[in-house]
């Protein structure tokens, strides 16, 4: 009576409720196990056989459903082919970092060896090594993030060329990226933002080298048969001259696109080296506003923010 029921159950929910009442905690074959204590070894021997046919019938008949209701949903769930694929939605290098690998990959042709740093600094490698008096408007509380210790986050990737003259000394022509911070907000500046600094000190390194370069890594980054530079006097404390780079773009208007000049004899004896022997150049720019010039981008707050869309409409 019992197999005939299991063969005919249509759907998984009956078999689940047959054996239920089968083998369940009130089940008519559980009953008939917790007697068997009374019964004579034949009768245990037949019960148990016959316990184990029925969860072995159960079972199968489990496995004959599942396999019936797979196949009904592969059924009913056929593949049109023809149908054109739904398109593909991938991924893609964000313009900050792609600007980064091209700046790294320019300079590194150039024969510059990247350096790395800190960021939070100490007051020598942040200031004062850099020739930058105490009086100075750069060591304010409002250009300045100052943490209890007396150290700071670092404003400039410069610290970074203390460094790599303390360890390594002269001959040496390197670039360091990284983050910088300062307190400023607004659509071209951030209290975060990146910085490349480049340094080539030697016994015979002149402006008009640093001038090369220049001219040869804008045409190289922006893609460019001729640049047109514009130099101005300006003023930095670890640079003597200190010269403003300007960049004609697009034929039209002067951009101002980076702070350089000779390092600062003071800065070379800082760092253990005789400035009658060596002197040599440094430059310093933001890589996010060259990669807002590149990709014609209007707000530097855009690129930090994260918004996939954006990058989307912007055709990365």
């Amino acid at each position: 009576m019992l197999k005939e029921q299991i063969e005919k159950t249509k759907t998984l929910n009956e078999l689940q409720e047959l054996y239920t009442n089968t083998f369940g905690k009130n089940g008519t074959m559980t009953v008939r196990l917790k007697e068997m204590k009374n019964l004579n070894n034949d009768a245990r021997t037949e019960l148990n056989r016959e316990n184990t046919e029925l969860r072995e019938l159960f079972r199968n008949r489990q496995s004959e459903l599942e396999n019936e209701a797979l196949n009904a949903a592969l059924a009913g769930e056929k593949l049109d082919v023809s149908l054109n694929a739904e398109p593909e939605n991938r991924g893609t290098i964000h313009p900050l970092t792609q600007s980064l690998s091209e700046i790294s990959a320019i300079l590194e042709s150039f024969g510059y060896r990247r350096y790395t740093g800190p960021e939070i600094e100490d007051d020598w490698h942040n200031f004062t090594a850099l020739n930058t008096p105490s009086y100075h408007p750069a060591r304010d509380m409002q250009d300045t993030f100052f943490l209890l210790n007396g150290n700071v986050l670092r404003t400039q990737t410069s610290a970074i060329q203390i460094r790599a003259m303390e360890s390594d000394g002269v001959p040496i022509k390197m670039f360091a990226i990284g983050s910088t911070y300062r307190r400023e907000m607004d659509a071209t500046h951030g209290p975060m933002f990146g910085q490349i600094e480049g340094l080539y000190i030697d016994k015979n390194v002149t402006l008009a080298d640093l001038i090369g370069d220049i001219r040869a890594f804008f045409k190289k980054f922006f893609k460019l048969d001729n640049v047109e530079l514009r130099i101005r006097p300006s003023y930095f404390p670890f640079t003597d001259p200190s010269i403003e780079v300007d960049m004609k773009w697009n034929g039209e208007r002067w951009l101002e696109m980076m702070g350089a000049g000779m390092v600062h004899p003071n800065v070379l004896r800082n760092c253990g080296i005789d400035p009658n022997e060596y002197q040599g150049f440094a430059f310093g720019f933001g890589w996010d506003r060259l990669a807002m010039l590149k990709y014609n981008l209007p707000d530097l707050r855009d690129l930090y923010g994260n918004d996939v869309r954006w990058l989307k409409s912007c055709g990365f």
